[in-house]
């Protein structure tokens, strides 16, 4: 069978270098395991568990359903600590190949990962705290560039990608805006080793937001995305329309609304990154990367050739 190969995804055994990114509350076993299957990277945030009872009930799911690379990732500042560590020790129990760290500083973790046996990506949005990771043992960067859904960078992926891919001994990975074959191609082309897709797998039949949001998904534009700091304090990319409040004088209550609200109030407001504009269908994740391969291919092939004279 064909495959597309770097560096990094022939160290992780995959067939194509694409990663479904790991998203808040909508990531889960099930896209993990389609992925597995589809030659692609599954991941899910570790929270996306409510328990960690239930985050062991799920590794033990995939577990039994797949021998192929997933991650997990791991929100340091985000997560209790006493469950930081228990979703660690989890994650190196079942062998989970990829722990992908944001939000603090990874030293610890990736000390504990590589010493049995996995890799660490961190997501970054500046070269400084890329450094920084760097220098904290992660073996991959992901450069978080404008217009990602969730938390974002405002570097055009033209610049962050090279930028990265310059200043750093470890591999890149291109997140933000990607939800095609051709901008796949694209990022490749800039030097990165895999690639971060997410908005274009809420659009999938395996994820788990409700259908409102999928439909929303496939029939938006960028210009349904605003990019605000008023949902959790750190700027972030979200469907306009389910943000309560646009402006400066609303962000105190649009926080104090969620605080309120707690998961509920979070499932109402949805993240999506400007590749909604891309993205036109619901199909499974089988499909979508099958979409995606094939349009990778046409996209090499329909580059304009070199002439001479």
């Amino acid at each position: 069978m064909a495959r597309i190969r770097t560096p990094l995804s022939d160290r992780l055994g995959l067939r194509y270098p694409i990663v479904c990114a790991p998203m808040f509350l909508l990531s889960n076993k099930e896209m993990i395991v389609a992925c597995a299957e589809a030659g692609i990277l599954g991941t899910m945030p570790s929270l996306n568990l409510r328990t960690r009872e239930e985050f062991r009930e799920a590794l033990a799911w995939i577990r039994a359903r797949t021998d192929r690379p997933f991650g997990i990732n791991l929100t340091i500042k985000l997560t209790d600590p006493e469950r930081l560590m228990h979703d660690l020790e989890t994650c190196l129990e079942f062998k989970v190949p990829v722990i992908i760290t944001s939000y603090g500083n990874p030293s610890e973790l990736a000390r504990r990962a590589h010493a049995a046996g996995a890799i660490v990506f961190h997501d970054v949005i500046h070269l400084q705290h890329a450094l920084k990771a760097q220098e904290a043992g992660a073996d991959a960067i992901i450069g978080v560039a404008a217009g990602a859904g969730g938390h974002a960078g405002t570097t055009s992926p033209f610049v962050l990608v090279p930028y990265l891919r310059e200043h750093l001994q470890v591999p890149v990975i291109a997140a933000g805006c990607i939800a095609t074959g051709r901008q796949i191609a694209s990022s490749l082309a800039l030097g990165a080793e895999l690639v971060y897709l997410g908005t274009r797998f809420i659009a999938s039949t395996e994820c788990g937001a409700e259908e409102a949001y999928k439909k929303a998904v496939i029939q938006g534009s960028p210009d349904d995305i605003v990019y605000t700091d008023a949902v959790s304090g750190v700027h972030a990319n979200f469907l306009k329309h389910t943000v309560p409040g646009q402006g400066p004088a609303d962000r105190s209550q649009t926080q104090q609304a969620i605080q309120q609200g707690g998961a509920r109030k979070w499932k109402e407001i949805w993240s999506a990154g400007q590749g909604i504009a891309l993205a036109r269908d619901i199909k499974p994740i089988g499909a979508i990367v099958e979409d995606l391969v094939r349009e990778y291919v046409d996209a090499r092939a329909g580059l304009p050739a070199l002439e001479e004279g």
